[in-house]
């Protein structure tokens, strides 16, 4: 891995927003036009009762910061209530997850680093995607029992 030259200003007009593959959360990547190899930044927006995937990583740490309401994660076998402004480092090892069991939308940043590359598209190598997700990525917490998520179609 090696590091920019220079500096990168990413504006909000400059941010693509789409839904996630496996969990349609709407999330813009601040870093995919950076080429950056060392660090990964997200934003998540996440509707009121949805969740994102639970996973962890094989080597990258992650700080995960809300921008927008309040934020609810799983991390290993505890839930966090996390507020506005607060912010929660989780280590490769931990399975996590993201979920907003409230009736309004939560926006989080999640900056990771390293950057696992063999996870990105146009990776030479596919990687072994047992090692992200051990369990079902899809499960739900118990706080969201009753709901679907991911919506069909």
């Amino acid at each position: 891995m090696k590091p920019i030259g220079g500096y990168f200003l990413i504006k909000p007009e400059d941010l693509h927003w789409r839904p996630s593959n496996m969990m349609k959360i709407p999330n813009a990547d601040f870093l995919e036009r950076t080429k950056s190899e060392i660090l990964g930044a997200r934003l998540w927006r996440l509707p009121p009762k949805s969740a994102n995937t639970l996973h962890k990583h094989v080597c990258a740490e992650e700080f995960y910061f809300v921008v927008e309401g309040v934020g609810r994660m799983r991390v290993g076998g505890e839930t966090l209530t996390v507020p506005k402004h607060g912010g929660v480092l989780v280590g490769p090892d931990q399975l996590r997850q993201v979920f907003n069991d409230t009736d309004s939308e939560v926006l989080w940043l999640i900056v990771g680093a390293p950057e696992e590359l063999e996870f990105l598209s146009g990776a030479e190598t596919k990687p072994d995607m047992s090692l992200v997700y051990p369990v079902d990525p899809k499960q739900l917490p118990e706080e969201l029992a009753g709901v679907e998520w991911p919506p069909k179609g």
